[in-house]
């Protein structure tokens, strides 16, 4: 398993980051899920009846990653973090995207809590995983357009291993290389936070809940956290 790092300069500069790392492995993607097609269904049902809504820009949680965003030099309003726009995505149409059931379930779960979340594949991982600062001479292949090479620019918040970029824009959109797909077996998913303080409970109940929906269709789970006092974590 590889270790990932939150390097000095991204945690002095974030001190209270704080991510939580669920690994699923011996994982069943092609069986079904019932209990993440409920969860959906809760949600969508719950935003139909005007009982909840996700959280919008006005909300703290998606505020203090635009305000991070803007740190290293993106503009979060035209590149935005993954759960502002996957809650606005929602919002607009009703519903979340099936996608396939280890992506959905991590979905349901950001959008519930507002916190952001992603995951790779980790037999497609080379190496070890840092989150750190770009160079500018990275690779990074987005999900979904095989044929495309993008370059970070430099200072720009990445996840990256030893062959290229996993994820730009700290957690905007993830590599097509370590994509999940039905067919991974080892995943890892991170669930982040900019606020330990504020907001590490919800982190944690949302680590909690996201390991309960993978459980029933894995062969192990385990939930680790990442953050300055614990920057190296083994996935």
């Amino acid at each position: 398993m590889p270790v990932v790092h939150l390097t000095p300069a991204v945690a002095d500069a974030f001190p209270d980051t704080l991510i939580a790392l669920v690994t699923a492995t011996g994982t069943r993607g092609r069986e079904p899920w019932p209990g993440t097609a409920a969860a959906l269904d809760d949600l969508e049902r719950r935003l139909a009846d005007g009982a909840w809504q996700p959280a919008d820009e006005s909300d703290p949680r998606i505020e203090a990653w635009h305000t991070a965003y803007r740190s290293f030099g993106t503009n979060p309003r035209r590149i935005r973090p993954s759960v502002d726009a996957l809650g606005r995505r929602m919002a607009k149409k009703g519903a979340l995207p099936r996608i396939n059931p280890a992506v959905d379930s991590y979905n349901a779960v950001s959008v519930r809590h507002g916190l952001p979340a992603g995951a790779f594949d980790l037999d497609q991982v080379t190496g070890d995983i840092d989150i750190r600062y770009a160079d500018g001479g990275e690779a990074f292949t987005p999900l979904g357009e095989p044929d495309t090479v993008e370059h970070p620019k430099t200072g720009e918040i990445i996840y990256a291993d030893t062959t290229g970029v996993l994820t730009r824009h700290w957690n905007h959109r993830d590599a097509h290389r370590t994509r999940v797909t039905e067919d991974s077996a080892r995943i890892v998913f991170a669930l982040e936070t900019l606020h330990a303080d504020r907001d590490g409970h919800l982190l944690k109940a949302a680590a909690e809940e996201l390991r309960g929906l993978l459980t029933p269709h894995t062969d192990q789970t385990a939930v680790r956290y990442l953050g300055p006092a614990q920057p190296r974590v083994t996935a």
